[in-house]
């Protein structure tokens, strides 16, 4: 006999949210804190959901890359969730605040693939060598969930926190730049000219390809690797910082090039 779950009542209130654009209670009352899987299957309901409405998959995010969040909520790896075409946010376009909830936003190391990363065996040198590309990017990651007030099954289930993401103009060889490279990358976020956050490379997981790696091994465990032209991700260099007023952030990687965020409430 197939035991029903919460699932799509999960699901149900996230999207409510989502459309109501005000936040909700944790979901975790409905599929508890400690079961990963239902709470994929939780993101796995919304997405489907959002590809019968048209939306296009076009990669992924990885999130709880720190340590320091690791330890915040228990666990002791990451997460992963979907990235749409709609939340790629051209920069210089001015991003309407009203249309998130809670944003906050982190800088971080983007991937292009050019080669299919289907095998469970995945090193972090075979992640950088099936990708053609790397950026500097941002990622606005935004809570369904009323005040942040998450466990590692509530931000799972909201798709890993995804909001929209914004690349810098720049790319990089990602063979060029290599492990070492990538380990070794620094930012500097500034909100308006005064620096916020900063960070390196060696904060994602210890480097932003280890962390890749593990997305890759994750997913071809489940059936869905990694294709040619997907977009990862690959996880915060330093804290996040709120987007709680309107503002522009630019986040410095130095040689690996630069991005910026303009922030206007009621801009659409």
């Amino acid at each position: 006999m197939v035991v029903p779950t919460q699932a799509p009542a999960a699901a149900e209130r996230l999207r409510c949210a989502r459309q109501e654009r005000l936040g909700c209670a944790p979901v975790r009352d409905l599929i508890g804190i400690d079961d990963l899987n239902l709470a994929y299957e939780v993101q796995q309901i919304q997405v489907r959901a959002a590809l019968d409405r048209g939306r296009r998959l076009i990669g992924r995010k990885i999130g709880l890359t720190s340590p320091a969040v690791q330890a915040q909520f228990g666990v002791h790896q990451p997460d992963f969730g979907v990235l749409f075409d709609h939340m790629w946010m051209q920069q210089g376009r001015a991003i309407d605040r009203a249309a998130l909830i809670a944003p906050r936003i982190e800088a971080e190391v983007a991937f292009h693939l050019a080669e299919d990363l289907d095998s469970r065996e995945v090193s972090a040198s075979d992640a950088v060598a099936a990708s053609d590309w790397v950026a500097p990017a941002f990622e606005i990651v935004d809570s369904r969930i009323a005040n942040w007030d998450i466990t590692i099954t509530d931000t799972i289930a909201d798709n890993a926190s995804a909001g929209l993401f914004v690349l810098g103009e720049d790319r990089m060889d990602a063979g060029q730049l290599g492990l070492a490279g990538l380990e070794s990358v620094h930012v500097t976020v500034r909100r308006d000219g005064t620096e916020v956050s900063s960070g390196t490379g060696e904060a994602c997981m210890g480097n932003p390809a280890f962390a890749m790696a593990w997305l890759a091994n994750e997913l071809a465990g489940r059936g869905t690797p990694l294709r040619s032209g997907d977009l990862v991700l690959s996880g915060a260099l330093g804290p996040m910082v709120a987007v709680d007023r309107d503002c522009t952030f630019s986040a410095d990687f130095g040689l690996f090039g630069a991005v910026r965020a303009v922030f206007e409430r009621g801009s659409e």
